[in-house]
């Protein structure tokens, strides 16, 4: 693989391990197991094992049908806040697995640390979405995010300096949407905090 290739292959696996990682696995090993995807590095021929894709199969299904239910979806994705950054990072360097030892380290940080970015911003703006507390508005988004996943992926693989400057983007704009994702996380605290102290007040008896 080239230069941009690698770049966008560890770029394009690890956002879609921040925005569905069962999905980024089960489209990289379908389309080794199928034949879709040629050429990339043996050490990613492994999510092609039906053990691996079953599990992944599985795990998919449950996040399918967990990240559909609003309340739901906050606990979800707050458990896999460790599993997605871990999972883009181990991708990123199995992308890079036949390079320098050196390459394969920094895949692993710039994967496990852009996997963590696209995740913290997909749970943002999951929190921001609670203001429409019902299910077609979450259902939708979710939709999107996992065809934006497996769309990545293969862009990344068949159009790599497209898929450079699409990611380039997607990046920058996730960075500039810190301040905004610190104010929906911050007034959800602060609506937490008020929801605990109503809730631990004692009832008055005049």
């Amino acid at each position: 693989m080239k230069t941009p290739e690698v770049i966008a292959t560890v770029l394009g696996l690890a956002v879609a391990s921040g925005l569905n990682l069962y999905a980024a696995v089960l489209t990289v090993g379908l389309g080794v197991r199928l034949g879709w995807l040629q050429g990339l590095p043996p050490e990613l021929n492994i999510l092609a094992n039906p053990w691996i894709l079953g599990l992944a199969g599985a795990l998919y299904a449950l996040e399918f049908i967990a990240d559909k239910i609003p309340f739901v979806t906050p606990i979800w994705d707050a458990v896999h806040t460790f599993v997605r950054p871990l999972g883009g990072a181990l991708l990123a360097v199995g992308a890079t697995g036949q390079m320098n030892p050196m390459v394969q380290a920094a895949a692993g940080l710039i994967g496990g640390t852009v996997a963590l970015g696209t995740h913290s911003t997909k749970m943002g703006v999951r929190l921001a979405a609670h203001a429409v507390p019902e299910p077609v508005t979450h259902s939708l988004i979710s939709v999107s995010e996992d065809f934006s996943a497996i769309g990545l992926l293969l862009l990344a693989y068949h159009y790599p300096l497209v898929a450079l400057g699409l990611l380039g983007v997607l990046i920058v704009t996730m960075i500039l949407l810190i301040p905004f994702l610190y104010r929906v996380l911050k007034a959800m605290a602060s609506r937490l905090m008020r929801m605990g102290e109503a809730g631990g007040e004692s009832p008055q008896i005049s």
